[in-house]
C-alpha cells in the first residue's frame, strides 16, 4: 500500500482555503498512485479553534469540507481530522475525530481518546473523551488510527488512566497512523521524536505521522512529520517549518520512502530553529491577518535589532519600516548603531526626534509635576511619546507595530505600558536575554548583520543620562535563571534559593513577576517558543496574594 503524508499549513476557520489545499494535495498523491492520503489533527477548521467551536453553523461548515473531500476520494482514500458532533446528551457536545473517506462517502470516524488540559491547550473545554476503540482496515491492511495525544501515554509515570494503544495492539494492528497539531517549543522536537519511537518500539509497528505546520497567533507549528520503523528508528522525515509531501510504500511490515531516498534525520540546532519558527510566526500572522507592513522603533538596543532582522527576513525589506526615534537621552553610538543595521540590512528607516514633543508634554503637566524629582513617571512619558508616534505612522499607513519587549523585561515588568509595551505582536516575549544575545551571534555566524557594537555595549532604556539596565535588575545571566525556574519549572522560592541564588534576590524577582501580571495581561500576543511562555499557557490571577 502507498501511504502519503500531507503537512500542509491549515488557516482556523479558512473552510474554503483549508478545503483547496487538502483537493490539491490529494490530486497529487493520485499522481504518484497513492492509495492513501492523510492529513493533519482538525484540518478541516484549523488548530486550535478554540470558542469558534461553539457555533454549530463553524461545526456544519467543517462537515461541508469533509463531505466536499470524500467526493475525491475514488481511487484513493483520506484521512483528515475535524470535529465530530456528539449525538449523546450527555458529555461535551463533539469528538476530536479522524475521518476515514472511501469510496466517495465517510467510511469511518475514530474519535480521540485523550484530551490534553494543559499549558496552551484547553480540548476538554470543547471535547468528549473516546472509550471505544476499533481499527480502520484498508485493502488489506489494518491500521491503529490515533490522534495527537492518543501516543503520548506511554512513559512509567502515565497522566491518563488509559493507554489508547494498549487496547488497539489488542486488536491485531500492522501500522500506527497518528495526525497531531503539536506546537513547536525549544524541547518539543526532540520529545516528540522520542515519543514516536517509543510507541513504535513498543508495540512493533511502524508509526505514520503527520503534524501541522505554519503559525495560528501565538503558536507555531513546526510540521517534522514523519515515519518510524518497527524498530523504532526514524526512518524518515518531511521538512520543518514548511509545507511538504511524501509518498511511502507499505509492505509485509517494511516502508521504503517512493521515487526518493530517504532523508538522513540529523540533529537539530536550536537556534537555526528559534530563527525558522520566528520567520514563520512573523510571516503567518501577517498572511492570516491579511497585513502587509510591520512598522517598529529602532533604539540601537539588540532587541530591536533582532526583531527588526527578523521581520525583514518574515516580510521583505520593501515591507519593513523601522523608526529611529531619539530623545535627549539617546547616544550617539545608538543611533550611528541603528544606522549601521539599516545599511546591512539594505533597509530605509526613519528618523523622528522626541525631544520637541517630549517637552510639550512636560509643559503641559507642569503644573501637576512642579516641585517634584525627574523620576519613573518623566522616563515612562519618552517610551509613551515614541508608542504614540509610532501607532500614529501604524493607523496612518496601515502598518502593524511589532513589539520589541523581551522575555526577561516581560516577567519583572521592566516596560512601559502604552509605550515600549505597544503592538500588534512580541515577537520575542518568550526568548530571554541571554537567549537574545546567542540568537543574534548565530545570525551573524557568517557574516556581521547585525553590528558588533550592539551585541557588546551594556543594555540600556536611555531614559535618563547614563542609564544601564543593571541599575534597576541584576546582570541577566542571573535574572534568567530565576525567572526560568519560577516560569518554566514552576520552582518556589526556595526550591531556587537551594540551587545558590541569594535569597533575597529571589524573594525581590519573584515578586517584581507577579506584581506585573496586570502588565502581561494587557500585552500583545506572544510567540511562543518555550514549554511556558505568557500567555493562554500560563494563568495566574492578576489579584493573588502568593509572595506579594
Amino acid at each position: 500500500m502507498k501511504i502519503t503524508l500531507a503537512q500542509l499549513s491549515f488557516h482556523t476557520g479558512n473552510f474554503a482555503g483549508n478545503t483547496q489545499k487538502m483537493l490539491a494535495a490529494l490530486q497529487l498523491a493520485k499522481t504518484e498512485g497513492s492509495d492513501l492520503i492523510v492529513f493533519s489533527e482538525l484540518a478541516t477548521c484549523g488548530y486550535p479553534a478554540r470558542d469558534f467551536l461553539e457555533f454549530q453553523d463553524f461545526i456544519l461548515e467543517s462537515k461541508k469540507c469533509i463531505e466536499a473531500i470524500a467526493v475525491h476520494c475514488h481511487g484513493i482514500a483520506a484521512i483528515v481530522g475535524s470535529p465530530e458532533p456528539n449525538p449523546k446528551i450527555e458529555g461535551k457536545d463533539l469528538f476530536n475525530a479522524a475521518f476515514f473517506l472511501q469510496d466517495g462517502r465517510v467510511k469511518q470516524i475514530i474519535k480521540k481518546t485523550l484530551l490534553p488540559n494543559y499549558d496552551i491547550f484547553d480540548e476538554y473545554r470543547y471535547f468528549e473523551p473516546n472509550h471505544i476503540f476499533d481499527l480502520v482496515e484498508y485493502k488489506g491492511v489494518k491500521i491503529a488510527l490515533t490522534i495527537c495525544e492518543d501516543l503520548w501515554n506511554i512513559d512509567d509515570n502515565p497522566m491518563y488512566l488509559t493507554t489508547p494503544m494498549d487496547e488497539l495492539i489488542k486488536l491485531g494492528p500492522d501500522l500506527i497512523i497518528n495526525i497531531a497539531a503539536s506546537p513547536y517549543s525549544k524541547t518539543q522536537i526532540q520529545t516528540r521524536q522520542e515519543v514516536i519511537m517509543k510507541n513504535a518500539a513498543k508495540y512493533n509497528l511502524p508509526v505514520f505521522y503527520v503534524n501541522h505546520i505554519g503559525a495560528q497567533t501565538h503558536l507555531v507549528f513546526d510540521g517534522g512529520s514523519c515515519v518510524a520503523d518497527k524498530n523504532g528508528d526514524v526512518f524518515d522525515e518531511l521538512a520543518y517549518f514548511e509545507e511538504d509531501q511524501k509518498t511511502y510504500t507499505f509492505e509485509s511490515g517494511k516502508v521504503e520512502l517512493l521515487n526518493k531516498i530517504a532523508s538522513k534525520v540529523t540533529q537539530r540546532n536550536q537556534w537555526q530553529d528559534l530563527e525558522a519558527a520566528l520567520v514563520l510566526g512573523v510571516r503567518q500572522y501577517f498572511q492570516k491577518l491579511s497585513f502587509n507592513k510591520a512598522i517598529l522603533g529602532l533604539s540601537g538596543g539588540i532587541d530591536s535589532a533582532l526583531v527588526t532582522y527578523l521581520a525583514v527576513k518574515a516580510l521583505g525589506k520593501e515591507n519593513v519600516l523601522p523608526v529611529l526615534l531619539p530623545s535627549q537621552f539617546s547616544s550617539d553610538h545608538s543611533i550611528n548603531d541603528s544606522k549601521a543595521l539599516c545599511n546591512n540590512l539594505e533597509l530605509p528607516f526613519e528618523t523622528i526626534p522626541i525631544e520637541q514633543v517630549y517637552t510639550n508634554f512636560m509643559k503641559a503637566l507642569d503644573p501637576f509635576f512642579k516641585d517634584t524629582a525627574f523620576g519613573l513617571a518623566e522616563e515612562n512619558l519618552q517610551s509613551r511619546t515614541r508608542g504614540v508616534l509610532l501607532m500614529a505612522m501604524a493607523n496612518k499607513h496601515g502598518y502593524i507595530l511589532l513589539n520589541t519587549t523581551n522575555k526577561s523585561e516581560l516577567a519583572v515588568g521592566y516596560g512601559t505600558l502604552y509605550g515600549d509595551m505597544c503592538g500588534g505582536l512580541s515577537v520575542i516575549g518568550d526568548l530571554y536575554k541571554t537567549e537574545i544575545f546567542e540568537l543574534c551571534n548565530y545570525i551573524n555566524r557568517n557574516q556581521e548583520i547585525i553590528p558588533i557594537h550592539i551585541l557588546q555595549k551594556e543594555p540600556s532604556a536611555e531614559l535618563r543620562p547614563n542609564q544601564k539596565d543593571s541599575d534597576s535588575l541584576p546582570a541577566y545571566e542571573i535574572l534568567d535563571q530565576i525567572i526560568y525556574y519560577y516560569i518554566e519549572e514552576r520552582l518556589g522560592p526556595q526550591q531556587i534559593i537551594q540551587k545558590g541564588f541569594e535569597a533575597q534576590l529571589v524573594q525581590k524577582t519573584l515578586r517584581m513577576i507577579n506584581m506585573n501580571e496586570w502588565k502581561r495581561w494587557q500585552a500583545p500576543p506572544v510567540i511562543r517558543l518555550s514549554k511556558k511562555a505568557f500567555g493562554p499557557g500560563r494563568r495566574v490571577p492578576i489579584s493573588g496574594k502568593y509572595l506579594n
